[in-house]
């Protein structure tokens, strides 16, 4: 969707960003079509990491491919968002777009399967060299970027309600879609706010310890991730809340609000 203008947007995280005037969004023909199939190819794998749906499609840079075991979708090094198109450097996604050709010949019934689903601009878009803004945007709308399946809240959720690819990193998100279902990456700290964190030793080890990874900026934990550790109690300098170990400010030891919340379904 669009709107006239330069348009804030904004979450529950200190932060703001003016995104620059760009004309209204529509979906185009190419991004129905893209996201038609993308729906169909989904729904014949069993394995798909962000089941279940319903999905909304992301702009991430996926290429389905069909080898003899049925579809996968892989993941290009990049992707290109819709608002960011009109940055886009025709020769750079061009290089994407070689890539791309080169993982689908890889799978020669890739192209062939698409055509079975009623998709049938696969092969000149993979063959068509990407030269102009108008070529960027049927890119940036087809199958091999406009192809990631996604429920919402891991497209465009905000914590404490899903954490979205959209606004928050890619390796912390990654890590919310293989821990084990009975550790919390997302805790909350005494102020409500959110954390992320992970273990320091392996499973079944009895090392209750957790590592703070990433916080909401006004938790003081925060602090742990670009500070030394605090000086020790009546010291100069010395700081109020859990005190880290193993000289890791990071670290939080087992008796930490944060290591109890992560590990409560294990005790």
């Amino acid at each position: 969707m669009g709107t006239d203008g330069s348009h804030p947007r904004h979450e529950d995280f200190p932060w703001t960003i003016s995104v620059a005037d760009h004309p209204p969004r529509t979906e185009s023909a190419q991004y129905r079509a893209s996201k038609k199939l993308m729906r169909k190819l989904v729904d014949t794998t069993a394995e798909w990491a962000f089941a279940p749906g319903p999905y909304q499609d992301h702009h991430g840079g996926g290429v389905w491919v069909k080898d003899s075991d049925g579809w996968q979708c892989l993941f290009m090094p990049l992707g290109v968002e819709w608002s960011a198109q009109f940055c886009a450097d025709p020769k750079k996604v061009d290089r994407m777009r070689r890539s791309a050709a080169r993982v689908v010949k890889a799978f020669p019934d890739t192209l062939p399967g698409y055509a079975e689903f009623g998709y049938d601009h696969g092969e000149r878009l993979l063959e068509t060299p990407i030269k102009t803004a108008e070529q960027v945007a049927e890119w940036t709308d087809s199958i091999f970027n406009a192809s990631v399946p996604l429920p919402a809240g891991t497209h465009s959720g905000v914590l404490p309600k899903a954490a979205g690819y959209h606004h928050y990193p890619k390796p912390i998100v990654d890590i919310d879609h293989f821990r084990f279902d009975d550790f919390e990456l997302f805790v909350t700290d005494q102020r409500g706010l959110p954390v992320a964190v992970v273990p320091v030793s392996p499973r079944g080890s009895g090392d209750a310890r957790v590592r703070v990874l990433a916080a909401h900026p006004d938790s003081p934990y925060a602090e742990r991730l670009a500070s030394p550790v605090p000086a020790a109690d009546g010291a100069p300098g010395a700081k109020e809340g859990p005190m880290a170990v193993d000289q890791d400010g990071a670290v939080l030891p087992p008796e930490d609000h944060l290591a109890r919340e992560a590990f409560k379904r294990q005790r």
